[in-house]
């Protein structure tokens, strides 16, 4: 298992927040399409204190020299990640694009950590707050994120419609997601109980709206196994 970031060696510890160059904001709810910025107006930024409070870990790394990065050699080695592949997402290697980028977004958890190294191209993942309001975090080139095992998130691109991404995983990797709502599984109440047991509302149900559809994502499942690997 993954050594909790805590207890790492302080150059693999994430970057302290005032050296972080990730943005990250509260999203409106305009019906706006997925890819688009939804930033309120006017904006409302996230820090990344309050990400990292929600259990999201990053590391800025040279992506130019991935294959040979002495620091992303370590953070693999300290969190256990042995399985890498690259994958890239536009329109013109992703057969029904529009349709598998919808599928990307419904919400949903996993039983693993989702690691992602943005070696060209960008995206957002959107993660919830303690009070179920969305995050967008941006992610450019040479952006590692590590959401951990039972967050509630979801991905899309932005307008750009070009990713390229390593992922890595401990083991063999176990893409499945499963759409909300999951609060009885176990990654859920580990999520729940590593991040967000001292809150108020971390007892109670959490609330699903009529799109949060149970069970396995299986569309999404099988758009992410039709990602193209270079």
């Amino acid at each position: 298992m993954p050594v909790p970031w805590s207890h790492e060696p302080l150059s693999l510890q994430p970057q302290p927040a005032h050296e972080s160059r990730l943005e990250a904001w509260y999203m409106d709810d305009s019906q706006e399409d997925q890819r688009s910025t939804h930033k309120c107006k006017p904006n409302r930024p996230a820090s990344i204190e309050q990400i990292r409070k929600l259990g999201v870990l990053s590391w800025k790394l040279n992506a130019d020299n991935h294959a040979d990065d002495p620091k992303l050699k370590a953070i693999r080695a300290v969190r256990n990640y042995s399985y890498q592949d690259v994958i890239t997402i536009r329109p013109d290697t992703l057969p029904n694009y529009e349709q598998k980028l919808k599928s990307f977004f419904e919400e949903h958890l996993h039983t693993d950590e989702e690691i992602r190294y943005i070696l060209e191209g960008s995206g957002y993942f959107d993660v919830r707050d303690k009070d179920e309001n969305w995050i967008r975090i941006a992610l450019k080139k040479g952006d590692m994120i590590v959401l951990p095992e039972g967050i509630y998130h979801r991905f899309t691109l932005d307008d750009t419609n070009y990713v390229k991404a390593m992922r890595l995983f401990v083991g063999e990797p176990v893409w499945t997601p499963y759409n909300r709502p999951q609060d009885d599984m176990p990654s859920r109440k580990k999520y729940v109980d590593s991040f967000l047991s001292s809150l108020d509302t971390a007892d109670l149900p959490v609330k699903a709206d009529s799109s949060h559809q149970g069970g396995k994502n299986t569309q999404a499942a099988k758009a992410e196994e039709e990602l193209i690997d270079e």
